[in-house]
C-alpha cells in the first residue's frame, strides 16, 4: 500500500513541477510580447574594395586596453 502512496505523490510532484514551470513560462511569454522595447539593426554600407575593417575611436581604445 505504501508503494502506491509513493508513487501518487511522485505523479502530483510531478504535474505540480510541470504546471509551476508552465506558469512561469507563459509569464515570461507575455512579458516579452507586451514590452515596448524593440530592437533594430543597423545598416552597414562597406564600399567596394574596401575590407569593411574601419580603425575608430572605439577599436583604438580597445587596442589600448588589450595591450597586444
Amino acid at each position: 500500500m505504501s508503494e502506491q502512496i509513493k508513487e501518487k505523490d511522485k505523479a502530483v510532484q510531478s504535474r505540480r513541477g510541470f504546471l509551476k514551470g508552465a506558469g512561469v513560462a507563459g509569464i515570461a511569454t507575455a512579458i516579452s510580447v507586451l514590452s515596448d522595447t524593440e530592437a533594430e539593426a543597423k545598416e552597414v554600407v562597406v564600399e567596394k574594395g574596401s575590407s569593411g575593417y574601419r580603425e575608430t575611436d572605439h577599436v583604438k581604445s580597445y587596442y589600448e586596453v588589450a595591450k597586444f
